[in-house]
């Protein structure tokens, strides 16, 4: 596994494989802090940007594969970032249908059935779960997923810093290869979607079982 470090305003490869103490990613001149009382909010403007991550190309077994959408509820898809993700939702979603693939929606806690987006809006027999940030907590998904022989999970929706994030970190603990296509996710702040990328393919908890891509790369195999 190659990981990134800034070094003199630049990133450069760093190697450290099996490092389950999540040490060692950061050089020390990077980490150690100039004062006994800096904190990382003292460096916040000084810390480069990563650079961005490649999208993959994925191909698609229907099969084994669900496709999450999470939380596309009117009452909260109001900015143009969100509105703006219903129709490629609605591509991917027209795609797993036809496909016969598992779809699975979501609610927020106090949502309703008849908030989610008229375009990408359940058919009846649809799962449907409901809960906070994590969809697999205190519901029926992980039962529900491994009744249908699922290994693969979808993940689309909102916000990418809230259900996308926890619903998908969630699944790759449990075992699942996740794929989050980045223009079905959206948060009503850039830098949210821009975290929530690099947190999939750098956390300990998600980097080996986590794929960026976007729809135009998505293939569905036959």
């Amino acid at each position: 596994m190659i990981y990134f470090y800034p070094s003199d305003d630049e990133w450069s490869e760093y190697l450290n494989e099996n490092n389950f103490n999540y040490t060692g990613y950061w050089p020390t001149e990077c980490t150690r802090a100039s004062s006994a009382n800096e904190t990382i909010i003292d460096r916040w403007n000084t810390i480069p940007i990563p650079p961005p991550p490649e999208l993959t190309p994925v191909y698609i077994t229907a099969k084994t594969t669900a496709l999450l959408i999470l939380d596309m509820e009117t009452t909260i898809c109001k900015d143009p970032r969100c509105i703006s993700s219903i129709s490629k939702i609605d591509t991917l979603l027209t795609r797993a249908r036809r496909s016969r693939m598992l779809v699975v929606y979501s609610l927020t806690p106090t949502g309703n059935l008849l908030n989610i987006a008229n375009q990408i809006i359940p058919l009846p027999g649809d799962p449907i779960v409901q809960s906070s940030v994590d969809k697999f907590y205190k519901t029926t998904l992980e039962r529900m997923l491994h009744e249908e022989g699922i290994k693969t999970v979808i993940v689309t929706g909102y916000a990418a810093n809230g259900a996308v994030l926890h619903t998908a970190t969630s699944a790759a603990f449990r075992g699942y290869n996740v794929i989050v296509p980045v223009d079905c996710t959206s948060a009503n702040n850039p830098y949210a979607e821009q975290y929530t990328a690099w947190h999939m393919l750098n956390s300990p908890g998600t980097r080996n079982k986590a794929i960026l891509t976007k729809v135009d790369l998505m293939n569905f195999l036959p």
